[in-house]
């Protein structure tokens, strides 16, 4: 249970998925990255296309626990209210993902969050928070020296999230320390490189 919804989590690979996984992956892309990436949301969406069905892409996937056998797919009752989902595949549905791998930057093993993608209607619940946590601790499990992500500057939201709630700082290593218009790579205070 958290914050009065019941979930459950799953883990997966890019060239293991679903159909019905690679529609929702998609659509909760377009819907929360649209508007931060403007008019280069074309060509940004084919990439991230590409990216989702590669083999070094891990996935955590986050499912809402069904309450009742007589729950429609899609959704689901919560001690808040109902809870509309984009999920169209089967089983509980799919109301958040976390998209990561390990790969070098700078020289030095790193926990690379490609994306991290909740739905309208359970954000502001502390989820966000718990899977970025949740990447801090498998970070740590393997070795890795930190967590680094990458933000459009223009994406207020999430750079409140990362800096704010979160206390991330921007890497030195930064494309932004460059050209401050385009994107910013954060990077965890509690997987710091020394």
């Amino acid at each position: 249970m958290y914050a009065g919804i019941s979930v459950t989590l799953e883990s997966s690979r890019g060239s293991l998925l679903s159909s019905y996984m690679k529609e929702y992956i998609q659509n909760l892309l377009k819907i929360n990255m649209e508007g931060p990436y403007g008019i280069e949301w074309h060509e940004e969406e084919k990439v991230k296309g590409r990216e989702m069905v590669e083999e070094n892409a891990l996935y955590i996937f986050v499912r809402l626990n069904q309450q009742g056998n007589d729950q429609e797919v899609g959704t689901i009752i919560s001690k808040e209210k109902n809870i509309q989902t984009l999920w169209k595949g089967t089983g509980a549905p799919v109301v958040a993902f976390v998209q990561y791998r390990f790969v070098m930057e700078e020289e030095l093993p790193v926990l690379y969050v490609y994306e991290i993608q909740l739905e309208d209607t359970i954000q502001g619940k502390g989820l966000g928070k718990f899977l970025m946590q949740l990447l801090e601790l498998i970070a740590r499990k393997n070795n890795m020296m930190a967590v680094v992500l990458t933000v459009k500057k223009r994406n207020e939201g999430a750079m409140r999230f990362y800096l704010n709630k979160l206390s991330y700082k921007i890497s030195s290593t930064s494309p932004s320390k460059v050209d401050p218009l385009v994107l910013i790579w954060l990077q965890s205070p509690s997987l710091s490189i020394s």
